[in-house]
């Protein structure tokens, strides 16, 4: 049997939904300390239950291949400033950056986490401007 009578402020003030705390997943143990502060970084930037059990695995290997890439493009940077640059070892790098950034979208995409499927389509739009019909005259 429910409870009798009127509700009290607090339990109006809080759903009975979100009465139960969600907590955010913890990072993996297989992923490095880099890796685990991208794993943080990227769910504590989502809603708490974004993210299901099935997503744990994509979702760490998003966080290594962030870490892959930023690697690489220190790497490029390294290449780019030596005073004779080599065009082998920097092709074979932005190849390997390419390759790198199509497995974040890739992932990202996947998981929802890009910004066109976070962001509502009626947030996005920008208000049009009122522009002057030269064929109406002003009075």
């Amino acid at each position: 049997m429910g409870a009798r009578g009127r509700k009290s402020m607090a339990e109006l003030m809080v759903p009975a939904a979100l009465a139960e705390v969600i907590r955010r997943p913890e990072a993996p143990d297989d992923l490095t300390v880099e890796q685990g502060d991208e794993w943080c970084a990227i769910v504590g930037a989502m809603p708490p239950h974004h993210f299901t059990r099935g997503n744990y695995p994509m979702l760490s290997q998003l966080c290594r291949h962030i870490v892959c890439s930023r690697r690489i493009a220190q790497l490029i940077e390294q290449v780019t400033t030596e005073k004779v640059l080599d065009l082998k070892e920097l092709s074979a790098l932005l190849q390997l950056q390419s390759a790198e950034s199509a497995s974040i979208t890739r992932l990202s995409r996947s998981m929802r986490l890009t910004q066109q499927s976070i962001m509502r389509a009626e947030t996005t739009r920008h208000p049009t401007a009122q522009l002057a019909r030269p064929w109406v005259d002003e009075e």
